[in-house]
């Protein structure tokens, strides 16, 4: 388990509507400490393709605020703790298009540093992919069937997550079940001894980005 907290993040949404919703989990020595998540007002079109996917319409999200109005919130977790999700390029695509660069932050990844990115991400899908190549998938709903986590997140959904939105491609259940994801790491016996530092040396995308990070610092 790790003392830094861990903000596990999901967005909705796409280039042309923006951000329509967020969820977030917050997790602390391997506790849900913290959770958020609120539809957001399209800043384009929701084409029917995208309402099939994550069910949130115009005509539902129109009266709610943007999602740029979420700065300081988002800011403040990106000073408070590392940023993790599910192919987390996603996520920092849609926090870069609205805020190109959050403040002065930890680097999490490089103990003692600091950054103006909203990188370093720990990234669960290319984590599973690192240590668990053989899965023939490392989809997030496949990755939870494979490891028996899927009564435990409906069960935690319904603590957490608004009722109506319990369900994949929903921001805070899938932030849920990447949350669960990272934290079923550290209890396999082997990687109990894992460092956050080595978690994100696999979240790295490429070898290559390994290789910059020092991927000698292992376990």
């Amino acid at each position: 388990m790790f003392d830094t907290p861990i903000h596990v993040i999901d967005f909705e949404g796409s280039r042309q509507s923006g951000v329509v919703e967020y969820g977030y989990v917050t997790l602390e020595n391997g506790k849900i400490v913290d959770s958020q998540t609120r539809i957001c007002a399209p800043v384009g079109t929701i084409t029917d393709l995208d309402r099939g996917q994550h069910g949130i319409s115009e005509d539902r999200a129109s009266s709610e605020a943007l999602f740029e109005t979420e700065w300081s919130l988002f800011a403040r977790l990106r000073q408070s703790g590392a940023f993790c999700a599910h192919n987390a390029s996603v996520e920092d695509g849609f926090l870069r298009a609205v805020w190109s660069y959050p403040r002065i932050s930890p680097d999490f990844a490089e103990p003692g540093q600091t950054t103006a990115t909203w990188a370093p991400w720990l990234d669960t899908l290319h984590i599973y992919r690192c240590v668990y190549p053989q899965l023939k998938t490392h989809k997030l709903q496949a990755l939870i069937e494979i490891f028996d986590l899927q009564v435990t997140l409906d069960a935690q959904a319904v603590a957490i997550c608004p009722a109506g939105r319990r369900y994949y491609h929903c921001a805070l259940y899938d932030a849920l079940a990447s949350a669960l994801l990272l934290r079923r790491l550290t209890e396999e016996p082997t990687l109990k001894d894992a460092s956050l530092r080595w978690l994100f040396l696999q979240s790295a995308a490429s070898a290559a980005a390994r290789d910059a990070m020092g991927q000698q610092e292992l376990l």
